[in-house]
């Protein structure tokens, strides 16, 4: 009787390793799909711009760029935007600067990251980003712009803001120029260029 009991309660031991082992593995299972869920959601944010008539792919400003950004809005009074702002940076310099700034941009895990990088530097008064198409969005308030486009939008962009924007905008177009509009100034050298335009309009 007793060897049957001691059977007996190895049986069950090994019929409730089992369960354990089979409920780890689909905790472990689930959590790994969840994992891969959540790659493949952050990856096509910046994956699926490829796929756009216009790639305008994630490529941080360098500092040099920002320098000479914030070169071209010296002097500058009134608000900024950023299209295509990226991780914020441009619009965080700028309100650094005293400009109420607004970012678009179409990532919405960089612009989750861009507002929380504004709260964490106590400028979230001074920015708003907005999760948007560049195209789409309306830039006919604003008194300066600031791009980083690649060349095959330029010529379509300077058709937007000469239709949209205000009389005395300034564009400030970095890495490449506004190809039918002829620039007031030029700053930096190379792909830390950046090209100072104002909008102007006839009457």
């Amino acid at each position: 009787m007793e060897i049957f009991e001691n059977r007996t309660g190895d049986s069950y031991s090994n019929e409730k390793k089992s369960q354990i082992s089979t409920n780890t593995g689909r905790v472990i299972i689930g959590i790994t799909g969840g994992i891969a869920l959540g790659v493949t959601l952050v990856c096509s944010s910046f994956i699926s711009p490829a796929f756009r008539k216009y790639c305008l792919p994630y490529i941080p400003a360098t500092d040099q760029q920002v320098k000479n950004v914030l070169i071209a809005l010296k002097g500058r009074k009134g608000n900024v935007l950023d299209l295509g702002s990226g991780d914020g940076r441009i619009v965080l310099e700028a309100a650094k600067s005293n400009f109420l700034s607004h970012g678009v941009e179409l990532n919405p895990w960089l612009v989750l990251y861009s507002k929380l990088t504004a709260w964490k530097n106590g400028l979230g008064k001074r920015t708003e980003f907005f999760r948007s198409d560049l195209w789409k969005y309306d830039v006919s308030k604003y008194d300066n712009i600031v791009i980083f486009g690649v060349e095959q939008m330029m010529a379509n962009l300077d058709k937007k803001f000469q239709i949209q924007c205000k009389n005395g905008c300034h564009i400030v177009a970095c890495r490449f120029k506004l190809p039918n509009r002829k620039p007031l100034s030029t700053i930096g050298s190379g792909v830390d260029t950046v090209w100072v335009y104002r909008v102007e309009h006839d009457g």
